[in-house]
């Protein structure tokens, strides 16, 4: 393990800020390794005698493999910015988390993933709609991100799961602290089906400044954000920003101009910061993931031969012409131009002017 990985692992097991976190790596610098760290006597002046004291009992090899193995005994994998499977997604954010904490299918850390947030208090109209749109993305094999919060975040999380799909929550507090209480039955499915993940060690509680944090991390995330229902002045703003500045889509449910839980997502389409969606395959045109997903629900929906399966995918990234296609793929022309014309009187592809072809 490298000393600046050593020293995160070290520090992920003590509550500190962003700032302080910073401050120490900066300290480690060209060191050679974390005794000489802490001889320094920059050491001794960013941190308090006790934690100082703290480190020093924590930081042998043994006792760090020990907290790694209690960590995994309890189904958590530490992952930490200089880890190997540090999602990519986060890295190049200026604030990327320096731990993750997770339960469950680190996998979908790199999954194609839309972020489901808003109030906590959703109307009638909110709930169907986060329901449904929930459900469009999630039987389209998109990974659903959330909070874990009251209201969109728990309705999202839930249908992704009821439809077999998949779910991350990114916790504002430690997994002994599961937030709010009332969704530790959910946390737990979510650890069991999908993914459950926090930048605080397991003992830490909420707090009032830990869930814009996490809002940030729920934005890096994702490859979109969509926001059903919320306030002008809600919590969803934070992540609405974060989205925004970290050049994601943004995508807005358009709700009753009287409404103030729809005040959110109207200003966003009025500004033209967010794009209006009333449905799931908004959202995937939205981003560019339709032609992929029609050609795995053809793949679901259809029994294809090998040679079709060939021409299908050639085809799932875009339009493509009879010579593209003669030359990505392993099959003669004639037998190419057969294959083609099954395709097209099944129903899943569709031949276009100029010799083109594409998904139905």
């Amino acid at each position: 393990m490298r000393e600046e990985e050593k020293l995160l692992v070290l520090l992920s097991q003590f509550e500190l800020p962003l700032k302080k976190i910073d401050n120490i790596l900066n300290c480690l610098g060209e060191r050679q390794s974390i005794d000489e760290f802490f001889k320094s006597k920059e050491c001794k002046k960013l941190i308090s005698e006790e934690l100082y004291a703290n480190m020093q009992v924590c930081a042998s090899e043994a006792r760090i493999r020990i907290y790694l193995e209690n960590l995994k005994n309890s189904g958590i994998e530490l992952i930490t910015k200089f880890s190997d499977n540090y999602p990519e997604k986060l890295a190049y954010l200026p604030d990327a988390p320096y731990f993750l904490f997770c339960k469950g299918d680190i996998s979908l850390l790199s999954a194609k993933s839309i972020a489901i947030v808003g109030s906590r208090t959703p109307s009638n109209y909110g709930r169907i709609m986060t329901d449904k749109l929930s459900e469009g993305l999630a039987k389209n094999g998109v990974c659903i991100v959330s909070g874990l919060a009251y209201g969109v975040d728990s309705i999202a999380h839930r249908k992704a799961l009821d439809e077999g799909g998949k779910t991350i929550a990114v916790l504002g507090s430690g997994f002994n602290n599961i937030y709010p209480a009332e969704h530790s039955n959910l946390a737990k499915d979510i650890a069991e089906k999908g993914l459950l993940i926090s930048e605080y060690c397991p003992s830490m509680k909420a707090t009032r400044y830990t869930f814009p944090q996490r809002n940030r991390i729920i934005a890096g995330l994702s490859d979109g954000v969509l926001i059903t229902e919320a306030g002008i002045k809600s919590g969803t703003v934070h992540t609405k920003d974060f989205a925004l500045d970290y050049g994601k889509e943004v995508f807005a449910l358009p709700g009753n101009a009287n409404s103030e839980k729809s005040e959110l997502p109207n200003a966003l389409i009025k500004s033209g910061q967010g794009q209006c969606v009333t449905e799931a395959e908004d959202i995937l045109t939205g981003l560019g993931m339709e032609k992929n997903f029609k050609a795995q629900n053809k793949q679901k929906s259809f029994q294809l031969s090998l040679e079709e399966q060939e021409i299908v995918d050639l085809l799932s990234d875009g339009d493509k012409n009879i010579e593209f296609l003669s030359e990505k793929s392993t099959l003669n022309i004639n037998i190419l131009n057969s294959y083609l014309t099954t395709l097209e009187i099944r129903g899943i592809i569709r031949r276009m002017p100029g010799g083109v072809y594409s998904l139905a």
